[in-house]
């Protein structure tokens, strides 16, 4: 519940406004009531906790076009999948969880497998680059500083931009084709999927602040797996295995370079025009 310092909060009409003071008041308080409703109502949990996968979460909740939300319980995020236990399987189930779309490349997903009954998977490949191109400069002789994997990050992203644009046009027309529960994930469900996500959400109407705070959500539900790479530092691996603003912002900069914005984007190259946008929003927003 929202809380005022100094007690209850007071509404007093000014003396100078008394034509308007009966609309200002009401105005005022039904604001106050439905900021108080929207504290007070009882939400889904943003996280599903499971044994064998970790950064899965629900995307529902998020206010997007006309100020309506994301239906809890639609879409998911995540890393991957393979590892789920029974429970996990069971949870997904009771879920109505029956789609995937993974964004792994061919090696990850043939390493890292999954063909879990009651769950249609579709491959939308795109191939990871930095762990390769860090353990490659790193067999150079190169130490790697949290500065250049930083760099390499950046890349990554941009690259989602200038070469896969086609994967991710794939997976926003699989969303138009059903309202059916559906994960999406790469390998640690922070990246590509955090890109895929990010283009989602401006689809469905959802403001950049809305999406940057679910972005590096990732920071406080990925677990970071107990294998390190080579001879990183800790800087460099947090450079890795974490989001920054600034990861998110290389895409974004390369599509406004190129289109003007994420929203010309959608529309010019993702296929994700004016009719496009109804149907999203018919299919994953409250009515």
């Amino acid at each position: 519940m929202r809380r005022f310092p100094f007690g209850p909060m007071l509404l007093v009409p000014h003396p100078g406004n008394t034509d308007d003071m009966d609309g200002s008041l009401q105005s005022a308080i039904s604001s106050d009531m439905q900021l108080n409703h929207d504290l007070l109502t009882e939400r889904p949990a943003r996280q599903v906790s499971l044994s064998g996968a970790s950064n899965f979460r629900d995307l529902g909740g998020y206010r997007g076009l006309d100020g309506r939300r994301l239906q809890w319980g639609k879409l998911y995020r995540s890393a991957h999948l393979a590892h789920l236990t029974q429970q996990d399987l069971e949870q997904l189930q009771k879920l109505g969880i029956h789609r995937s779309a993974d964004f792994r490349g061919e090696g990850e997903s043939a390493h890292l497998s999954y063909d879990w009954p009651r769950i249609e998977r579709h491959a939308l490949v795109v191939e990871p680059t930095v762990v390769q191109r860090a353990q490659s400069l790193m067999e150079q002789g190169r130490n790697l500083s949290s500065r250049d994997t930083e760099e390499l990050m950046h890349d990554t992203y941009r690259s989602f931009v200038n070469v896969y644009g086609n994967r991710f046009a794939q997976f926003l027309a699989l969303l138009q084709l059903s309202d059916a529960p559906l994960v999406f994930h790469c390998t640690a469900g922070k990246d590509r999927t955090g890109w895929a996500a990010a283009l989602l959400l401006t689809a469905l109407g959802v403001d950049e602040e809305q999406i940057m705070e679910d972005y590096l959500l990732t920071n406080q539900y990925f677990k970071r797996p107990a294998q390190m790479y080579g001879q990183l530092s800790e800087e460099a691996l947090d450079a890795l295995w974490r989001v920054q603003p600034s990861y998110l912002m290389a895409s974004v900069d390369v599509v406004r370079a190129q289109h003007g914005s994420v929203d010309r984007y959608l529309s010019q190259e993702l296929g994700i025009d004016g009719t496009a946008r109804e149907r999203l929003a018919e299919l994953y927003l409250e009515t």
